[in-house]
């Protein structure tokens, strides 16, 4: 496996653990700047690469009347502050044809959402603009279904790509995480990502919006990185209890050092043995 470059550091190859964190939304620019600010504080103590995430728009609410974010213009101006102001490399997803060029204008990374993994026009124009391109593979899909994907984007010459797992549908309401897609996935030939918040999300399952059970989080986390994923996908937010969006599946920033510190351990050991 060839490593990807975002930013000053590399994802794969060998390469550290990397974080993609950040809140699920853009609930206000301070508070953005606020989470951004402790997570590279944090990661930075503990020699962990970071990504800072936090969607625009998040255009696949359960409900119509679900928290979306403060939109595209509005959005970028935010994360580019985080970029420049923070000097952290941040990811965003990206929806509509119309999002890609000025998304990629801001971004470090353009993420294609789960539910649009097999829109073969839509990928093969994201990575055409993209630096770097972030698939999340269906809830729908066989790990080895994820090979075309990457063959559609690689199709438009960027190299640059990731691929992030995030449960498979389990019945209604219900993810699983199958810890054999790891190595499948990695056999591709390109950098995974495990989203451990995701991965215990209950979709639907709180009627108008999406349930989950943050309590799961770490065990899946830790469990992952063993399995030798080459990066972690964390939601994150001061309290997310009283989060705008996916609050059920998110960390408390508080949880972060002691998780963390046990994550890096993990991964250390991980790639001595792979030496």
């Amino acid at each position: 496996m060839k490593p990807i470059r975002v930013g000053g550091f590399e994802i794969g190859g060998g390469s550290p653990l990397a974080l993609i964190a950040g809140p699920c939304v853009i609930e206000s620019e301070a508070m953005t700047m606020e989470i951004a600010g402790y997570l590279k504080e944090l990661t930075g103590k503990l020699g962990i690469p970071l990504i800072f995430k936090a969607s625009y728009d998040k255009a696949n609410r359960t409900s119509r009347d679900g928290y979306r974010g403060p939109g595209l213009t509005e959005g970028l101006a935010v994360l580019k502050k985080v970029r420049e102001e923070l000097d952290i490399p941040v990811i965003s997803d990206v929806h509509r044809f119309e999002e890609i060029e000025p998304a990629a204008r801001d971004l470090d990374v353009l993420q294609i959402p789960a539910f649009l993994c097999r829109q073969t026009d839509f990928i093969v124009e994201v990575a055409r603009k993209a630096r770097a391109v972030n698939i999340k593979k269906g809830q729908f899909l066989a790990p080895w279904d994820a090979a075309h994907i990457l063959e559609k984007a690689s199709s438009a010459g960027n190299a640059n790509l990731l691929l992030t797992e995030r449960g498979v549908s389990f019945g209604y309401n219900n993810l699983v995480v199958d810890f054999r897609a790891f190595p499948i996935l990695r056999a591709i030939g390109y950098p995974v990502i495990f989203d451990a918040t995701h991965s215990v999300q209950l979709p639907g399952g709180a009627g108008r919006a999406s349930g989950g059970d943050r309590r799961m989080v770490p065990g899946l986390a830790r469990a992952a990185v063993a399995a030798g994923v080459d990066g972690l996908f964390l939601e994150v937010h001061p309290e997310p209890e009283k989060a705008l969006c996916d609050g059920p599946n998110s960390l408390s920033l508080d949880s972060l050092p002691a998780l963390l510190s046990s994550l890096k351990r993990i991964d250390t050991v991980v790639r001595e043995t792979q030496l």
